[in-house]
């Protein structure tokens, strides 16, 4: 009997996390580098090579499919409501987490100092590359979206708003024009739509070698040749990862949950069971970009989610509905300011739902990609934008577990809108 697929990627998982452990204690740096972590960026490779043009023609095909611009706009309107309501509560989660706790008041001033010196320039270039985006006018986020060259914004997937506008421009070209001539244009999207969902069959026959090895170089990167290294970060920082953490969780377990139980007729057990795969992937990854085609098979064909919904939905929240990364960057920027001495009032951290909210929308769906916004909230409210380096030794671990959070939000959304659209299959959703 064949193991289900979020089985297999268990398996990898824990037998990654087992290897970067051993790797660590006997110093295996090298042989990881070198013979393993090769796998992960295949596998990685593998998933963003498809994300480009899965969106495009899923998103084509979902936009055109839906017949006429009311239909359209509603659903569009409906979308973007939900993925800016939920990110503002998980922001207001982040911050509650991390009032309560106060992670910041327990770091002692010696770890302080060497966190600092160890991670300044990767902070600076960080701060760098923030000082770049905070400098741009109130509209050019607008500006960016709509790309001047569709080649050179299908050439990297950064670009991926740029990607959804062109397809959703394209959709609408092809409502407006008769459906005699629109038919042969949309088969081949179609067509294509269809490849790129039998290739995601394909590379998800690699899910758990790629994740083994993605678990394994992710351990071996933050332990280096000495595990204790993890101990004393993880030690340090504890409180303000368990903060990030438990909010991570209180959101998924109360916010998806309840739009679940009050939206859809599907049972939580039933979405949670389905998306798990996603969900996986999503934490081995650090990407939502990357796990977008196994996120849209899921919902599809375990969730029953129109392929209409889901074509228009979940590439559109892998672009703007980052709940996990604003909640993140909502408990971490509190956290520097703990830390540093400095008092938060209520201005500082109405200012935080505010730009967390703004920053969540565009933010590239790839690894890393929330460091650079956390910079901007942290000038925002006044606070050094150099304290990044405080966190950042344990960002790649936090990156896996809010990318879960966001991918989560995507498919609880996708079912939702199905739901009230009536285009969730009765034959897949569970009742209460």
């Amino acid at each position: 009997m064949k193991l289900q697929l979020h089985w297999q990627i268990i398996i990898g998982l824990v037998l990654g996390l087992g290897y970067g452990i051993l790797a660590a204690v006997q110093g295996w740096g090298p042989f990881t580098a070198d013979w393993i972590a090769p796998f992960g960026k295949i596998f990685l490779n593998l998933l963003k090579l498809i994300a480009v043009p899965l969106v495009l023609f899923s998103l084509i095909t979902g936009v055109a499919s839906l017949s006429d611009l009311k239909k359209l706009s509603r659903i569009g309107g409906k979308t973007i409501s939900v993925y800016i309501l939920t990110t503002a509560i998980a922001v207001t989660i982040g911050l509650v987490a991390v009032n309560v706790l106060q992670p910041g008041d327990t770091v002692p001033d010696k770890i302080k100092q060497t966190l600092e010196e160890t991670y300044q320039s990767a902070a600076s270039s960080k701060a760098g590359a923030a000082e770049s985006v905070k400098d741009r006018g109130p509209l050019q986020p607008i500006v960016d979206m709509v790309p001047s060259n569709f080649f050179n914004s299908a050439s990297s997937n950064r670009n991926m708003l740029q990607i959804v506008f062109v397809a959703i421009f394209i959709g609408i070209g092809l409502i407006q024009i008769p459906k005699d001539k629109a038919k042969p244009i949309l088969t081949v999207f179609e067509g294509m739509n269809d490849v790129i969902i039998k290739l995601v069959d394909v590379i998800m026959l690699m899910a758990p070698i790629g994740v083994f090895a993605l678990i394994a170089d992710t351990i071996q990167s933050v332990a280096g040749d000495n595990i204790n290294n993890v101990i004393n970060l993880l030690g340090s920082l504890g409180f303000y990862m368990l903060a990030v953490i438990s909010g991570l969780f209180i959101h998924m377990i109360v916010t998806y949950s309840t739009i679940i139980k009050v939206f859809t007729p599907m049972s939580l057990k039933h979405f949670y069971k389905g998306i798990s795969p996603a969900q996986l992937l999503a934490f081995s990854t650090s990407s939502s970009g990357a796990t977008l085609p196994v996120t849209m098979e899921r919902c599809e064909d375990e969730l029953g989610v129109s392929e209409e919904v889901s074509s228009f939905v979940l590439p559109l929240g892998a672009t703007i509905n980052m709940d996990g990364t604003a909640l993140y960057q909502a408990v971490a920027a509190v956290f520097i300011a703990q830390t540093l001495g400095m008092d938060l009032g209520l201005g500082a951290q109405l200012t935080i739902v505010f730009t967390a909210v703004l920053a969540s929308i565009g933010t590239a769906a790839v690894p890393g990609a929330g460091i650079i916004m956390l910079v901007i909230i942290l000038e925002a409210i006044g606070v050094p934008s150099a304290g990044i380096a405080l966190i950042l030794g344990v960002d790649r671990i936090l990156d896996m577990m809010r990318t879960v959070t966001n991918v989560t939000g995507d498919a609880s959304i996708a079912v939702m809108v199905a739901s009230t659209e009536g285009q969730l299959s009765s034959l897949r959703s569970n009742s209460r």
